[in-house]
């Protein structure tokens, strides 16, 4: 990865001090953060470090967790449905120079032939280490959606769960972290159930669903929901009769889990505040959606599958301007948003990026929040969130 500052190896055992120390709930001054062997040992008087921790001044930065992002497809003209080495490491490197720690590696709807070839190099490629972002695992935007829904989506691919392929695409469960779908379609439920039994977190997304569907999803094991607004049913009337769908579902029903945008793109300030005012940061997760668009200049074209986009107006644009093509916003840009535009605290609006994401997909024993006995995955920040230093198992893996 470049880098403006050699990544020196860090002693065994040390502590980054003179940093605001961003807790779940709280910022911390006048602590340091001790970690040891690749872990976090706890949180110490700045003045009171024992003989053998080598004290590293951060400069009055923030010091975060590692950010982690659920639901990202790309950057700088690649994506994740390129089963290439090329791809992901370009992918995980600009993420680790914005502060991302962890992300699943987001696969766009595509033949499912093509699917299996992305999951498989997907594995191959957690196997070893490497530069860059972790990728835990996949999160899936299945063909399993709704024609009406599609947003940006190739419809070409579009499929429903009871055509025999899903066990295709499960043969990967070992990959596979996150799995969306429109829990209306013939043979959902059973999908659904099949995932959770999986220890897959099944996803509704970019779907025509009723608030009953969702209902009886959940029944089966649906906690999660994708893109909150984006690609996703509404209130409608049927004669006299107002059924609601799965945006109110997901603001309402207790146990799912919501991502949202937060690029000030995909969602204006009052709907982002009432996502926020429903669902709290212990519910909600802030995602990129990013495409291959993230990093390029304004005009530049990029390609999902058999599908071409453009950057416009600093989002991702069907030529037609029918429908947003994802991010082109990585999730430390969005800091500022949550915090300045939207009103979040601080501490919560990291929080959205950190422990709530880790939580969903089960990860928070070890990652998420600066605690002792996690993994050493941090970032440092200056004041307008870009990264000054990131840090993955107690090593830099990138400096400003």
């Amino acid at each position: 990865m470049s880098s403006d500052t050699p990544l020196v190896p860090l002693p065994s055992r040390f502590a980054l001090h003179n940093g605001r120390i961003v807790l779940p709930d709280a910022i911390v001054l006048g602590k340091a953060v001790v970690i040891e062997g690749g872990r976090i040992v706890g949180i110490a008087d700045a003045g009171a470090l024992s003989f053998d921790t080598v004290p590293i001044d951060v400069g009055g930065r923030y010091i975060t967790p590692g950010l982690i992002d659920l639901h990202t497809h790309g950057a700088l003209s690649h994506n994740f449905n390129e089963p290439t080495a090329e791809a992901f490491a370009a992918i995980c490197a600009e993420n680790a120079q914005r502060g991302v720690t962890t992300l699943l590696a987001t696969l766009a709807t595509a033949p499912i032939p093509d699917l299996v070839r992305s999951l498989e190099f997907c594995r191959q490629w957690m196997q070893t280490s490497h530069d860059g972002a972790r990728v835990l695992g996949m999160h899936l935007e299945s063909p399993y959606i709704s024609p009406a829904q599609k947003g940006a989506l190739d419809p070409k691919n579009i499929r429903t769960p009871d055509d025999g392929t899903p066990d295709v695409l499960l043969a990967h469960h070992d990959v596979i972290k996150i799995f969306a779908f429109a829990p209306e379609l013939p043979g959902a439920l059973a999908l659904c159930a099949q995932l959770a039994s999986l220890g897959i977190v099944p996803a509704a997304g970019h779907s025509s669903a009723k608030d009953s569907d969702v209902l009886a999803a959940m029944q089966v094991g649906l906690r999660h929901v994708t893109h909150i607004w984006s690609a996703m049913s509404s209130t409608v009337r049927e004669g006299p009769w107002r059924k609601p769908g799965l945006l109110e579902a997901a603001l309402t029903f207790d146990g799912l889990s919501v991502e949202m945008i937060a690029d000030n793109k995909h969602l204006p300030p009052t709907l982002m505040k009432l996502a926020y005012k429903c669902l709290g940061a212990d519910r909600l997760c802030v995602i990129s959606d990013a495409t291959n668009g993230a990093g390029l200049p304004e005009g530049a074209r990029f390609k999902i599958g058999g599908m071409e986009y453009e950057v416009r107006d600093g989002v991702g644009m069907m030529f037609d301007r029918t429908a947003f093509a994802g991010s082109t916003t990585l999730v430390n840009e969005m800091i500022p948003i949550l915090t300045n535009v939207v009103g979040i605290p601080l501490a919560e609006a990291i929080r959205m990026l950190t422990l709530t994401p880790a939580r969903v997909i089960g990860v928070d024993g070890r990652q998420g929040s600066i605690a002792p006995g996690k993994d050493a995955d941090l970032a440092i920040f200056d004041d307008d969130f870009s990264a000054w230093r990131t840090m993955i198992g107690g090593q830099w893996v990138f400096a400003k």
